[in-house]
Order: structure tokens, then sequence, then C-alpha cells
């Protein structure tokens, strides 16, 4: 979906993007600044891209900052040079610029031009960002990627029936749920939230896009939990509850989804609900224990009580000796058998 952000790229970004096309220049690197798409530096052609590659483009690199480097090979096509659209997003970088970068790099390539761009790799690590992690790049990219068990099952269903069509696809009336894809930012924020540098994320569904994201991180004490429920429109929360059980301290990870009734439309609670499953699938893939899953309809029902009983569910040591019901009134006498003696 172009412009999730609503960022764009400024006039002066707009103006190289026209003026880089006279081959002249070897890259640009393009940063996200008060909300636009702003030009943090170029540079012109020196030597052949391998050597400008090596000498140029890792000192472009900052390293708890993401950015887009734009790098410009020797090769062409119809439309003129062909060009490597670098993303940049440390590990290091705060969740909300990871955030920030990946859903607007989109409208970058729109902006700049699709049809110009050849390659397009993603970077992590400092290593990443050299001619040899360029040629790592295009080494596992140009190798088959890995089959899940679920192609590998389809691959063997198709190779046994040819003529029948099956794919990932798929829909079925007996399906259990829908499988949306988790963002990689939204993938960061659990790692992180794993990590200890966050306690609470929030997750929102795009239904034009079909994707899982992150939008809400952070450390926040539990009286300020109940205000992050939105109360128009349905989310999925991860909370670690910090808490005190017999004596000993336990940090208990929550699932929490909110659905706030009928303010949603008809569409948004069925896909939050068909989604649910197969997203908490993911979240135990990834090694995340949850100690319990909640439905809530309203955030005022966080409360520290609530979620210790949810957790702790007291256990009634007293309960009645059972009662046997008296018998319908004006039955009769109680009707006496007598054994008969053996003839």
């Amino acid at each position: 979906m172009s412009h999730q952000t609503g960022i764009q790229a400024n006039a002066e970004v707009k103006k190289y993007f026209g003026k880089c096309r006279d081959g002249k220049i070897r890259f640009l690197k393009i940063s996200i600044e008060n909300e636009q798409l702003v030009l943090s530096k170029y540079h012109a052609v020196k030597g052949s891209w391998e050597q400008d590659f090596e000498k140029y483009v890792p000192s472009l690199i900052v390293e708890d900052q993401p950015c887009y480097i734009l790098f410009r090979f020797d090769s062409t096509n119809s439309l003129g040079h062909e060009w490597l659209l670098l993303s940049w997003s440390p590990d290091s970088a705060p969740v909300r610029q990871k955030m920030l970068y990946a859903s607007t790099k989109a409208t970058l390539k729109q902006e700049f031009g699709s049809a110009h761009i050849k390659d397009e790799m993603h970077a992590t690590v400092k290593e990443e960002v050299s001619l040899c992690g360029y040629a790592a790049h295009q080494s596992g990219a140009s190798a088959p990627a890995p089959l899940t068990h679920r192609e590998e099952a389809l691959q063997e269903l198709q190779l046994a029936d040819p003529h029948a069509r099956y794919s990932t696809d798929s829909r079925q009336s007996t399906m259990g749920g829908v499988a949306f894809p988790i963002t990689e930012a939204a993938e960061q924020g659990i790692i992180d939230l794993q990590r200890g540098a966050y306690n609470y994320l929030q997750f929102r569904i795009d239904l034009e896009e079909e994707k899982i994201h992150l939008s809400k991180a952070g450390q926040i004490a539990l009286a300020e939990l109940p205000r992050q429920v939105p109360g128009q429109q349905a989310r999925y929360h991860l909370y670690i509850f910090a808490h005190s059980h017999e004596g000993d301290h336990m940090d208990s990870v929550v699932f929490i989804y909110s659905m706030p009734g009928y303010s949603c439309s008809i569409k948004e609670r069925m896909m939050y609900s068909s989604c649910k499953g197969q997203f908490l699938d993911n979240l135990e893939k990834m090694g995340l224990e949850i100690a319990k899953r909640l439905e809530i309809d309203d955030g005022k029902e966080l409360t520290e009580e609530f979620l210790y009983d949810e957790i702790h569910p007291k256990r009634n040591l007293h309960r009645p000796a059972f009662a046997k019901p008296k018998g319908p009134p004006n039955r009769g006498a109680k009707r006496i058998t007598k054994a008969q003696s053996a003839q």
C-alpha cells in the first residue's frame, strides 16, 4: 500500500531524483526528518561501481540510525542506469524508527521510480554494508528459497496429482484461521520485548495490506495499561505483568485481544477473530511463552486484581459437602422389599 505513513519526499529530494538520471551521481543517502524524506548526502561517480561501493557506502552508516541508500550501478536498461536500494535498519535502533522506515520504503520506491531499481538489500549489521556483504546478498538471492512445511506438502500433492490446483493461498470452508504475515518491525518489537527493552506492545491489522503491524511499544506502568486500549478499534496487546505470587517475583506475559463491541466494522471483527490463532502460534514459534490469553471489551477491565486472578485463579478449598436434594413431596411411603428365603 503506497504512502502508508503519509511521509513523502520534499522538493529537494524530488529534484535530485530527476537530476541523478544523468549518470553523474553515484549514490544518494535519504533520511526521514520532520515527517519528510530528505537528502542527507550524495556523491558523484569516481570509479567503477565496485570501487565506489567499497570506498563510500560503509562510511554512510550511522550505528543506531536507519536510512536508505540509493546506489547506481554501471549497468543500464531501457530507462537508464540501474540502481540498488539499500535499507539500513540496525537492531539497536528504536522500534519506532524501524517501523517508520519499513513502512515508508514503498513510498520512496514510488517517488524514485521502481522500474529504475534493479535490486533491494536490507542490512542490520555493519558487516553487511560492504562489497563482500553485497556479494553474499546476491548469492543468497540467487539460491532457491527454502520451502516451508506447508509448501513441501503442497509440492507433494502437486506431484501426486498434477491436474489438481493447490496453492498456499487456497481457502477452505473448514480453515481454522487466516495467517496474515507479521511485518519486520513487529517481529523486531517482539524480540525486543523478550530482551526486556519493552513491557508492552500493541498490534494492529492493516485490512487492505493484510499484514500485522506494530502500532505501539514502550515501558508502561500497570495503571496506564487501560488507557492504551483504543475505544473504537480492535487490537492485539502483549503485556509483561510483573507481580508477586506466594513470595516469588514473576513476570508473566499476557496476550490481550481487545474488541470494543459493534463500534468496529464486521470485516474488522472477522479479521481480528480469524487471525488471532495464527498470530498466537507465531508468537510461540518465536519463543514467547504466554501465561494467559484474555479477551476484553473495554480497557477498564485491565486492573491488577483482574490480571492476578486470571493468572492465579483462586481455588475453593472449603466446598460444602454434596447435599442430596429432598425428594418430591407426597410421594408416599418407601417401598420395602424382603428377600425371599431359598426354597
